[in-house]
């Protein structure tokens, strides 16, 4: 390894299992020192157990790296600043957070129950704001004190987020709030000496293989999908070497990486107080518009 982020102090949220495991043991290879949160749920997020969170620090800690366990719910804004503060005093401050804690309550809308929405809207976007929330006031604080920060917040939006997909209005919400999320905050705290950005990744881990269809996946679709090939861009992104890069969501599958271009505003017409004389400008608008992207970020046909 390289050393890229040699020295670096690095949370990563939901870390015991699946994409943030490997967010967790690339970065402590490139020289970090990690925070390995994981509450040790199952892929509902129902239960706790602090064996995932702790088996990753074993690893980390058994090839030489440095790395301290946590099992808060960063959910909770009080687990939230347990969290960071953690990370300060084990280890003098916090350089990098990545928001990658989530699970999954699919649901057909018509169908969905209130605690499905509420779990999945509260993991997914509450335990992205309030980790990065006590963050940027560690940040802010070293920032005024005079201190050079080079601090990174990186989320974890979806395709089902800024594409969408089918049985999860819940989980897709949450997803397209964190890419909102990411752009605010990264207007917010540049001035701090701080980026935020996000990743969109695609990869099969226990959350999303049931997702598949058809059965047991084929050895060549677990590779190609593996979560190990989220890992670099998200290590890059923690790294000094990204100070010029804010606000943007890089879609990630496999060995594809792309920059997903947000809203931009379309066609436009002369609009009228007449809601009557609406249908024709309407129609001429959407005959004009670029339409929705279907789940591969392409054009839907």
């Amino acid at each position: 390894m390289s050393g890229l982020c040699e020295g670096r102090v690095c949370i990563v949220t939901g870390a015991g299992r699946g994409i943030g495991r490997e967010h967790a043991l690339m970065l402590a290879a490139e020289g970090a020192k990690v925070v390995v949160n994981d509450l040790g749920g199952s892929a509902s997020g129902e239960g706790t157990d602090v064996g995932p969170a702790q088996e990753v620090v074993d690893e980390i800690v058994a090839a030489g790296g440095e790395a301290v366990a946590n099992t808060d719910d960063i959910s909770d804004w009080g687990g939230a600043e347990k969290l960071v503060q953690q990370a300060v005093d084990a280890f003098g401050r916090l350089d990098v957070l990545v928001n990658n804690a989530g699970i999954l309550r699919d649901r057909m809308l018509a169908n969905m129950t209130e605690a499905e929405w509420d779990a999945v809207i509260k993991v997914h976007l509450k335990g992205t704001a309030g980790p990065s929330h006590f963050a940027a006031a560690h940040w802010r604080d070293r920032s005024k004190a005079g201190e050079t920060t080079n601090g990174r917040i990186i989320n974890t939006t979806s395709p089902s987020g800024i594409y969408g997909n089918v049985g999860q209005t819940n989980y897709g919400a949450a997803k397209a709030g964190i890419a909102a999320f990411t752009i605010i905050a990264a207007d917010e705290l540049g001035r701090y000496g701080v980026t935020v950005n996000a990743i969109a990744p695609a990869a099969m881990t226990r959350l999303t293989i049931g997702l598949a269809g058809g059965g047991e996946p084929s050895d060549e679709m677990k590779e190609s999908l593996s979560p190990k090939w989220i890992a670099p861009i998200v290590t890059w992104l923690a790294s000094e070497e990204s100070s010029g890069v804010t606000g943007r969501v890089f879609d990630v599958a496999g060995d594809m990486l792309a920059v997903s271009e947000g809203w931009h505003r379309g066609p436009q017409v002369t609009g009228s107080q007449d809601p009557s004389a609406l249908g024709p400008l309407v129609e001429q608008l959407m005959s004009q518009a670029r339409p929705n992207a279907d789940m591969f970020g392409a054009d839907r046909t």
